[in-house]
């Protein structure tokens, strides 16, 4: 087996498959993507030349920074949540009774598809017959707003059951790691007269740090295209107050049939996703890893 494994010819036989499966489905739709975003195009006819023009345009697009001020707020709570996500872990991960169960509950949101997610939450915010405004209105609360069409609300709306759908995804991660750290360390902190708080400060949070800044750089990513949610919901509306960078360039390229300038976003998109990926892992870097056995 060492021979064969250490026979070039053979390890790029072994590896061409993926890497020709891996050129087909990411780098020549993103070089297509450059290439028809230098381009007028409505999807069928003839392209027209136009260089630059499509990313001049897209930087003096009001409703294009509208939307990606949306998708960078989506990204702030979805970082944000990631702190409540690694707390429910810890609880889990502490040997409270009933954690196996609970575990399996927060893995519901992932197993269904977010057509679905859409269509249940519509029908818990509906004005009138939702149980949302039905638990306001038996609070005291008056007059429950329309949470799907007010502005100032509706991307706050969007945003519960975007971040509950990917609640057990994050809580499994981290509770896998925390799962991985030995158990003698903390019987070591207890022995030492440490609580609770102060092993999960020093020593478990410490120690969780590379798998934390993987998770921040998914939730973060993840959020600035986020698109299926949101589309299914709201559309984008009321009046592109809930219209994302994703939204945004479908909306552009399969509603306006303006194929050119959509593909100048998604690549553009893509470019933002590069950078911000970029600086994640620039301002989280370490010189040192904690290592245990």
């Amino acid at each position: 087996m060492d021979k064969v494994m250490s026979n070039k010819k053979i390890i790029t036989l072994y590896v061409l498959p993926a890497l020709l499966l891996i050129l087909a489905i990411v780098y020549i739709p993103i070089v297509l993507t450059a290439y028809y975003g230098l381009h007028d195009w409505n999807g069928i006819g003839a392209m027209t030349f136009v260089g630059l023009a499509h990313y001049q345009k897209l930087l003096m697009d009001g409703m294009f920074w509208s939307s990606a001020g949306h998708s960078l707020l989506l990204a702030v709570f979805s970082a944000l949540s990631l702190i409540v996500y690694l707390i429910v872990a810890m609880v889990l991960a502490s040997k409270i009774k009933g954690a196996n169960l609970f575990r399996k509950i927060y893995l519901i949101p992932m197993l269904l598809s977010s057509v679905a997610i859409a269509q249940l939450w519509l029908r818990m915010y509906h004005p009138t017959n939702g149980i949302v405004n039905s638990v306001l209105e038996s609070l005291g609360v008056a007059n429950p707003p329309a949470w799907l069409a007010e502005p100032s609300l509706v991307l706050y709306a969007l945003f519960v059951p975007i971040l509950w759908q990917y609640a057990g995804f994050y809580i499994l991660i981290y509770y896998a790691a925390l799962k991985n750290i030995p158990s003698s360390l903390e019987e070591a902190a207890k022995i030492d007269g440490a609580n609770s708080l102060q092993i999960a400060w020093r020593i478990k949070l410490p120690l969780m740090m590379e798998v934390f800044k993987v998770t921040i750089v998914l939730a973060v990513v993840g959020s600035l295209k986020y698109f299926d949610l949101i589309y299914v919901m709201t559309d984008g509306g009321p009046n592109g107050a809930s219209e994302v960078m994703a939204s945004y360039m479908y909306r552009q390229a399969f509603r306006a049939y303006d194929f050119g300038y959509g593909s100048a976003i998604g690549f553009f998109l893509l470019v933002i996703c590069l950078v911000v990926t970029w600086a994640i892992r620039r301002a989280t870097a370490t010189k040192d890893r904690i290592q245990y056995s």
